[in-house]
């Protein structure tokens, strides 16, 4: 059996967002363990999913010797800073070669990180890498299905392997299917390589492989795995990342590897025009919820906010137009706003926080904050464990929390966390003590990690295009540096 090294470090970096990822960003606690090193890396990843905890489980199954390095995460934002990258990849080296020899390496990364210094966070991680282990030490790395893959990453990695589902449902077991190349490249095996980027960009919403063309191309990769003899991916990219390498790409390790990728090219070019999706302004999609209920929850999804994506998590257009709406029995989730929260818990169960501005604090243009009197109807500490199928197990650490119900409109409650998290679990709510099912109206921020979670309760889901960072539609953001033959996949407007 081997001796294997395991480590990883994520962010998708939105360069269009305002926040920084600092290193105090990934040392902290929010949706997903603080920055873990040495055995407590095992300790905070398990029974959570993560590719890290598929892998170590998988490989401690195969009765693999593993030696923990450093795990670390940040909530998606704008730029990491030079000191967060240089700290922790200086770490993870520093650990690397402390743990000499090993076999073999597994790293946990996402693939669409940008520093303040570099445009390939992880290609530059891959390749310092190398600096310590050499060219033949067998590197596997489990990617993103965001991922805007670049050619450091494929020429420095010995195999890459990409989720597949967008909710992410399946990372913990993309990190198990990591084992079986790698084991493959520790019996002397080397694994040929193929890969190309797409043509055009597909908005963040309409990547969701719950639904076509997402769904059907996902379903071609693993055909063309061909019972494991190769291994192949597509990741679709993270266009709010506005680096070179911003695009969908289609990856293979193993036999007739070159064949795979051509196949796969060719599907992802015929299946353009299909991307076409439809999303709606806030007003007339709240009218559209309103009138259309029919006795389950209809989801809005606040994609142009959504934490998940490098949004802010406190703009204020869609909670505006339920408020203007007074719309009933309607939750808006979770809105970060870490001075609301603690004012809230100062003022006690029942009190009324008057004039009190709520969100709006970070931008964009236009987005304020929303004056009113604010009655705290439940409070909560933040700390609860995930139980749906994308957050999995997680211990969450949201910092104090709090529901407020608007004066102008009392049938809205909304969810306020003091750190930012997508709303994708329906912990989340219940924490709050607001029970998902029983809701007319779920205004959730994010974009399709939900849909794992939420999408069962639902009669309809309508995409909502308030103002926000995580623009949904590629063609709306202001690339300077794409490739000229990049093109932006069509969508649709609603009312």
């Amino acid at each position: 059996m081997a001796r294997i090294a395991v480590g990883g470090l994520h962010h998708e970096t939105n360069t269009f967002a305002p926040q920084p990822a600092t290193f105090e960003r990934f040392a902290e606690a929010d949706g997903w363990p603080p920055l873990s090193r040495g055995p407590e890396l095992f300790e905070r990843t398990a029974a959570i999913n993560l590719p890290v905890t598929g892998f170590i489980d998988a490989a401690k199954a195969a009765g693999h010797e593993l030696v923990p390095l450093l795990w670390a995460n940040a909530v998606p934002s704008g730029r990491v800073t030079r000191d967060a990258f240089e700290r922790i990849v200086g770490w993870l080296l520093e650990d690397l070669a402390a743990a000499r020899p090993v076999d073999a390496l597994f790293l946990d990364l996402h693939g669409a990180m940008v520093t303040e210094h570099l445009d390939d966070g992880e290609g530059e991680l891959l390749r310092r890498v190398r600096t310590v282990v050499g060219d033949a030490l067998p590197i596997v790395a489990a990617l993103d299905l965001h991922a805007n893959l670049s050619a450091a990453m494929v020429t420095q990695a010995d195999a890459l392997v990409a989720y597949r589902t967008y909710p992410h449902v399946d990372m913990a077991e993309t990190g198990a299917r990591c084992l079986a190349p790698l084991e493959r490249l520790l019996r002397g095996e080397r694994l040929a390589k193929a890969w190309r980027c797409g043509e055009y960009l597909v908005g963040l919403p309409w990547q969701c492989t719950l639904v076509e063309p997402a769904r059907g191309l996902y379903e071609l990769t693993t055909r063309l795995e061909q019972g494991g003899r190769r291994w192949v991916s597509l990741t679709m990219g993270f266009p709010a990342a506005a680096v070179p390498d911003c695009a969908p790409a289609f990856l293979a390790f193993g036999e007739a590897a070159a064949e795979a990728v051509d196949e796969l090219a060719r599907a992802f070019a015929e299946a353009e025009p299909a991307f076409a999706g439809e999303a709606w302004e806030a007003e007339a999609a709240v009218r559209e919820a309103i009138a259309s209920y029919r006795g389950r929850p209809i989801v809005l999804a606040d994609t142009q906010d959504n934490p998940g994506g490098g949004g802010t998590g406190d703009t204020t257009g869609l909670l505006a137009a339920l408020i203007a709406a007074r719309a009933e029995g309607a939750a808006l989730a979770l809105l970060a706003d870490e001075e609301a929260a603690r004012a809230a818990h100062a003022a006690g169960l029942g009190a009324v926080l008057q004039g009190l501005p709520l969100g709006g604090r970070h931008g964009p243009e236009g987005v304020v904050p929303l004056l009113d009197d604010w009655e705290v109807v439940a409070l909560g500490d933040g700390r609860f464990t995930a139980t749906g199928p994308f957050y999995g197990g997680n211990r969450m650490e949201l910092g104090p929390m709090a529901a407020l119900r608007p004066a102008r409109a009392p049938g809205v409650r909304v969810l306020v966390a003091s750190r930012r998290v997508q709303a994708a679990d329906r912990a989340m709510l219940r924490h709050l003590g607001v029970e998902p099912a029983n809701q007319r109206l779920l205004a959730l921020k994010s974009s399709v990690h939900f849909r794992a979670d939420f999408a069962p309760l639902a009669d309809r889901v309508l995409i909502v295009r308030a103002p926000g960072v995580v623009v949904a539609d590629p063609a709306e953001l202001p690339f300077r540096r794409l490739p000229e033959r990049m093109r932006r996949a069509p969508r649709r407007h609603g009312a």
